[in-house]
């Protein structure tokens, strides 16, 4: 049932016709083989066939509703939220499931003796370019969440003990579950044993109620099972970095289509790889969503996509730096676990900017790098400060203090045709900011200081730190801040842009950051209220701060006042 090439409309009008024209008391034989007279009569007795599901993706919600009615099914069946699929989405892909809007409908089928029925459709909507492209492409290919439904009707704990307890010993396996309070039903999943022959590898017992005392022993046993491979899959992450900074680097997603797949043999050819070891990498790639297999070989997916050298917001320069010196030096993670000193410098006798100005593909590589989470900066072009000042009569200008390669000033002037820029670099990066500006047009409007932050240039409207402070320890960053703050004039706002830690240590990918930064950089992420009392000692006041994506965020800070020297000359 899992072929990589079955649109949405193959897989639902395939599961429509099974609930059609299946019943219990055929398919429960063929879900659990061996089953004797007694145990067939038990079960039959006690449930019958409730409905098959599966987990569609359409662009929008109109989408969704012509999909229903190309299959026969009425297109005005009102969703719910659905909680259990929603969990299990996001942690097999490391999401937040509140950022994920999984909804579930089940319009009704008419079984064979006129037995009312449904098909259960779970919905993610996946509009064009999202970031869940790729879980798409993974989930019509694995069929994670496809399973076949049997509802248990008048449920007790004993009926439902036994009847968990008839599936276990057929070689069913505890497979999650959950309660749903928004239909006030409890669902029991099993893996299907490995000799099933009912088409499903997933099956569902539902139980209308509230009966999570029996469900705690079925996640239960479900926890024991997994979590030593969950476990192995966690210690295993690194393989995945290596992969895909492999992929990478041989550019294999260069000689790769999305539209149609290739052999390894061919794509081995083209990269100068060998075809058995490359196919090993491919399909470990295919797990993950890198990859899909169709026919004709392996072909790449939008998620892999990203990892072409011209693609637009291309993170290869990621891929090569993650899996290269970065790799390397948190291999010595022990060592600043152990000591708080900053193993990159441990392993390389220096720190990572001196290191990489003696490596000039290495600098490169990291202003790439740096440039490729530019998906952060989207918003920034929006703020109010950088709107309003480009409202103002007369000039304005925009100081991006070490700002890589312009990609973020060059980002808020091609927005804001009225405003000026200044970009505050090291000699090379400015050389390479320059020509980045001058090839989207907008070097006329930008001037280039070289320097350090001792010299952030005075009199801008508005100043920005992207992604600066994390690098340094509280008392440089007292020092940068300081900088800024004397060159800014009474009036003028300062924006910095980092991921911020949040405040009750829920899951981000601040948290993730901030070992890695202390590992490799010697920098840290920090809460909110952190950077306010480092802007309070330079001289700053927090005003607040906004969301940005990739779990960024914009502080938005001022002079303070009572300490600014422009608002008091006497005390110069």
């Amino acid at each position: 049932m899992t072929t990589s090439f079955r649109t949405d409309t193959d897989r639902l009008a395939e599961t429509v016709d099974f609930v059609r024209e299946q019943d219990a008391a055929a398919l429960l034989p063929l879900l659990l083989p061996g089953l004797d007279a007694l145990e067939l009569r038990a079960l039959v007795d006690r449930c019958r066939l409730s409905h098959a599901a599966l987990l569609v993706f359409p662009p929008a919600p109109e989408a969704l509703r012509t999909l229903l009615a190309a299959c026969g099914l009425p297109a005005d069946v009102a969703p719910r939220p659905s909680v259990v699929v929603r969990e299990r989405v996001a942690a097999r892909y490391r999401r937040d499931a509140a950022a994920l809007d999984v909804q579930i409908l089940r319009p009704p089928v008419a079984g064979p003796d006129g037995t009312d029925r449904t098909v259960e459709v779970f919905t993610l909507t996946v509009p064009p370019g999202s970031d869940l492209a790729g879980i798409a492409e993974q989930e019509r290919v694995r069929e994670h969440e496809a399973h076949l439904a049997f509802e248990i009707e008048h449920p007790d704990p004993l009926v439902l003990r036994g009847m968990c307890a008839i599936f276990a010993r057929h070689g069913a396996t505890a497979d999650g579950g959950g309660y749903n309070p928004h239909e006030d039903g409890t669902v029991f999943y099993f893996t299907a044993p490995a000799d099933s022959k009912a088409g499903y590898r997933r099956v569902e017992l539902y139980a209308p109620g509230d009966h999570r005392d029996v469900l705690a022993t079925h996640l239960d046993e479900h926890r024991a099972r997994h979590s030593a491979e969950t476990l192995l899959r966690l210690m295993t992450g690194a393989w995945t970095t290596q992969a895909l900074a492999v992929f990478a680097e041989l550019r294999v997603p260069d000689a790769m289509h999305t539209g149609s797949g290739a052999g390894a043999e061919t794509l081995a050819q083209a990269v100068g790889a060998e075809p058995e070891s490359l196919a090993a990498l491919l399909r470990y790639l295919a797990m993950v969503g890198v990859v899909a297999t169709d026919r004709d070989g392996f072909r790449l997916t939008e998620l892999g996509a990203l990892l072409r050298a011209d693609a637009p917001g291309s993170v290869r320069p990621l891929a090569l730096l993650y899996g290269g010196p970065f790799y390397r030096s948190f291999g010595a993670l022990g060592h600043t676990v152990r000591t708080g000193e900053v193993a990159f410098d441990h392993l390389f006798g220096e720190n990572h900017f001196d290191h990489f100005a003696r490596h000039p593909e290495l600098a490169e590589l990291f202003d790439q790098s740096m440039a490729a989470g530019s998906r952060m900066f989207e918003p920034l072009t929006e703020h109010p400060v950088v709107t309003a000042a480009s409202k103002v009569p007369g000039p304005r200008t925009v100081v991006d203090v070490a700002g890589g390669n312009g990609a973020l000033l060059g980002r808020i002037l091609a927005a804001h045709p009225r405003l000026d820029g200044v970009l505050l670099e090291r000699p090379h990066v400015v050389e390479a900011a320059r020509r980045s500006l001058d090839a989207a047009g907008l070097g006329g409007r930008c001037a280039y200081r070289v320097g350090d932050f001792a010299d952030v240039p005075p009199d801008g409207d508005v100043y920005i730190l992207s992604r600066i402070l994390h690098d340094w320890d509280d008392e440089r960053c007292r020092e940068i801040l300081r900088h800024c703050a004397r060159a800014m004039p009474a009036d003028a706002d300062l924006l910095i842009v980092e991921r911020v830690l949040p405040p009750d240590d829920s899951a981000s990918l601040a948290t993730a950051w901030d070992l890695h930064m202390r590992c490799n950089v010697g920098g840290r992420e920090r809460r909110a209220d952190h950077y306010a009392r480092l802007l309070a000692d330079a001289g700053l006041t927090l005003v607040g701060h906004t969301p940005l994506p990739l779990d960024g965020s914009v502080l938005h800070a001022r002079p303070t006042p009572a300490l600014h020297p422009a608002l008091h000359p006497a005390g110069r």
